[in-house]
């Protein structure tokens, strides 16, 4: 591995990570939601944060571009009241990878609130326990392996996010070419298949990694909630 491509994984590995970050708790907002709310319209809600999993990753890079670019009402509005910008930075593609993730993310903690045994919030309610402690106490520890299996597979995700990246952000060296863009690159120049190789490589070891982790938290809940029962 050289220095750039070093520096690749590194970049890859940021950009996931603040996706994950700013992602997370719009994941948990949006999976409480659907999972414990009968508000009107939570049918449409659900369809639009799946939305992302059935679209091309090309037109989700393309709306985000019409969101968050400098003539977008929210990129716009950013650059004017901030001074920031996302278009063509590192941030614009933890952007784009935490969209793609968000489905993933939203489905695997809504799956762990469903798994939650609602007596027992019942049983600390009766007791006088207050909505807050009821759920720092049992709801969120019950749920907690899902929400970090959702995490594990939302960096997953990340990790190979390409299309939205790359419509959204372009493939700048040493600012938005994540490992996917970089393999994709290194597939355009002559005698470069040993570069992809070795991305190639590391970027099936890390998204395998996740996904092992992801699924040993999930049997882990499992598990839990068999013991309840």
């Amino acid at each position: 591995m050289s220095p750039a491509e070093w520096a690749v994984v590194a970049l890859s590995l940021k950009v996931s990570l603040l996706a994950i970050a700013l992602t997370l708790p719009l994941a948990f907002a949006l999976a409480w939601v659907l999972a414990r709310t009968r508000l009107p319209g939570r049918v449409l809600l659900d369809a639009l944060v799946h939305l992302p999993l059935v679209l091309p990753p090309v037109v989700t890079g393309w709306l985000l571009l019409l969101a968050f670019g400098r003539n977008g009402p929210v990129g716009g509005w950013l650059e004017a009241t901030f001074g920031i910008s996302v278009m063509f930075r590192w941030t614009g593609a933890a952007l784009a990878a935490g969209i793609m993730a968000l489905p993933l993310m939203v489905r695997a903690i809504r799956l762990s609130l469903e798994a939650v045994d609602r007596r027992l919030e019942g049983v600390a309610r009766t007791l006088g326990a207050r909505p807050w402690w009821v759920f720092t106490t049992i709801t969120l520890p019950l749920c907690l392996p899902g929400v970090l299996a959702a995490t594990v597979l939302g960096l997953a995700r990340s990790l190979g996010e390409f299309g939205a990246t790359i419509t959204f952000v372009s493939n700048i060296p040493g600012e938005t070419r994540t490992l996917p863009l970089a393999i994709y690159t290194a597939l355009q120049v002559p005698g470069g298949e040993q570069a992809v190789t070795r991305l190639a490589l590391v970027s099936v070891a890390l998204s395998l990694a996740a996904l092992l982790a992801s699924e040993w938290l999930t049997r882990r809940q499992r598990g839990r909630g068999s013991d309840g029962l």
